[in-house]
């Protein structure tokens, strides 16, 4: 595609906003987009597609270029054309490198970044553009396959949606966006898999809840707790609330949902879209330690989607991993541990509760598991754990286990 300077001055200015102003990327690039009207499809989806590629690739091009720090405005236009250097070679296109004669790529040879994308590629962490703490902690905890998994967290992630149940059906979604241009999902029943990127929610099935935009191993966690309809539910993390409204067709709109965050914006957020998805059972709370301790022995089903790394959706949220620092791990290991050994006080007897991180890491998973029934082993059982790959089924990396309250 030939380069256009206003396009390009945009993607610019957008990985300046993630990596100068640590921003979000996706908040960065929905923002950007938005900012002018004039630009067509291809324009946008130019601008989106460069920037998640460099933040994907972020370390990889920085080699390439031999830049240890990029701050100036200068520094990011050499990325970028580096970037476009190297682009055709990494993602297998037959796009041509060369660039045009703008004085802003002057100081780049392309013979020179192509050596040194040579010699990048025979290491891994450089190659795969992870930080060096990452690649040792996923070679510790994965041995051999974390190669595999870590090439998989790097491919761009497919678009997939949740049927909402109380309106809609699997049919009904595959003729709105047309047989041809939707996949089932076969071992997840309600995901639907589009073919053709579009911006989902400017649609009006969209606006009036009849789907949801989620991650197939996403979409396997809420059916994991063994819903049944009538039951009483707490969502203890519930976020912006995706697997709460889950949970809420799951009960075909019949018992009751708590769901509770630390965050009032993101439950705010949530009863918005309870309001479009046709929920009617969901109450929303701020969680304390003083609401935990009331809560005690009031519900059949308890979801603990804890806070985690998030190593396992890499691929939905590539810039996460600059941001990520070591000492996170040991943090987010304490408050999740502190969450599971509190927040499981809410369940009944005889009630289930389902543990799930979505980060590829045994110790934010298996491991706080396992030390949970080596403690409280007197009072739960767990009945089963599941993971998902991105490697080996090409879903986000999630884990989860269902244990029951004795």
């Amino acid at each position: 595609m030939k380069l256009y300077r206003g396009l390009v001055q945009a993607t610019v200015t957008g990985l300046q906003d993630i990596f100068s102003k640590h921003r979000q990327a996706d908040r960065v690039v929905e923002q950007l987009l938005k900012s002018n009207k004039k630009w067509g499809a291809r324009d946008r989806a130019f601008i989106a597609e460069n920037i998640y590629e460099i933040v994907r690739w972020w370390r990889l091009v920085k080699f390439v270029c031999d830049l240890d720090r990029v701050a100036d405005e200068e520094d990011f236009w050499i990325i970028f054309g580096a970037w476009q250097i190297i682009k055709p070679a990494h993602l297998h296109t037959d796009a041509d490198n060369q660039l045009p004669e703008w004085t802003e790529f002057e100081s780049l040879n392309i013979d020179t970044i192509l050596n040194r994308y040579q010699e990048a590629m025979q290491i891994r962490k450089i190659a795969q553009s992870v930080p060096d703490w990452i690649d040792e902690a996923g070679e510790k905890a994965l041995g051999e396959k974390w190669d595999k998994e870590l090439a998989a967290l790097n491919q761009p992630a497919p678009l997939i949606l949740r049927i909402n149940t109380i309106k809609s059906s699997i049919e009904a979604t595959r003729e709105t966006f047309g047989f041809d241009n939707t996949e089932v999902i076969q071992d997840v029943p309600n995901g639907l898999i589009l073919k053709k990127r579009q911006n989902v929610a400017k649609l009006d099935t969209f606006k009036q809840g009849f789907f949801e935009v989620q991650d197939a191993g996403s979409q396997l966690i809420a059916p994991f707790l063994d819903i049944r309809p009538g039951l009483s539910v707490i969502d203890a993390c519930a976020g912006a609330g995706g697997k709460t409204l889950h949970l809420a067709a799951l009960l075909q709109n019949t018992g009751s949902i708590l769901s509770m965050d630390i965050e009032g914006l993101k439950l705010e957020e949530l009863k918005k879209r309870a309001d479009r998805n046709g929920v009617t059972n969901l109450e929303t709370m701020l969680i304390t330690p003083e609401i935990v301790e009331s809560l005690a022995g009031t519900a059949d089903r308890l979801l603990l989607d804890v806070p985690c790394s998030g190593l396992g959706v890499l691929r939905r949220n590539p810039d996460s991993k600059w941001k990520l620092k070591p000492q996170f791990l040991e943090s987010i290991r304490n408050v999740q541990w502190q969450i599971l050994s509190s927040y499981c006080n809410m369940v009944k007897q005889g009630g289930k509760m389902v543990y799930a991180t979505c980060s590829v890491l045994p110790s934010e998973s298996e491991d706080q598991v396992k030390r949970f029934i080596e403690k409280y082993g007197k009072h739960w059982r767990l009945i089963s754990e599941h993971r998902t790959s991105v490697a080996d089924d090409g879903y986000d990396g999630f884990y989860m286990a269902l244990l029951q309250k004795k």
